[in-house]
């Protein structure tokens, strides 16, 4: 990769940990356990309880890529960054651009 193209990445990265800390700090807030205290119908219980078991999933997701990109952004000044782990080819830098955290080449993945 080129030395502007890991620069305009950087900044890219950077942006994708700054949304996801946001939306995994909201996210937190709505996976809040459900009280049983609180008096609402048992349907509206059941559907809280669903909901929850979504936005815990989709927090975990959030979780792990968060984790991908901040490995990304530590390696993407190495020298081997950019390369699939598989095949050793470069990765294409539109893909980088779209999933910073990858490691495999369309190919490969």
């Amino acid at each position: 990769m080129k030395q502007e193209e890991i620069k305009i990445l950087k900044q890219e990265i950077r942006q994708l940990i700054k949304k996801l800390t946001s939306e995994i700090a909201q996210m937190e807030e709505s996976a809040a356990p459900v009280a049983p205290e609180n008096s609402i119908g048992r349907i509206s219980r059941m559907d809280a309880i669903n909901n929850k078991s979504v936005v815990e999933a989709s927090l975990r997701n959030r979780r792990k890529k968060l984790a991908k990109l901040q490995v990304a952004l530590s390696k993407v000044d190495n020298p081997g960054f950019g390369q699939c782990k598989n095949c050793k080819q470069s990765i294409n830098p539109k893909r980088l651009m779209l999933m910073p955290e990858s490691d495999r080449c369309i190919k490969c993945a």
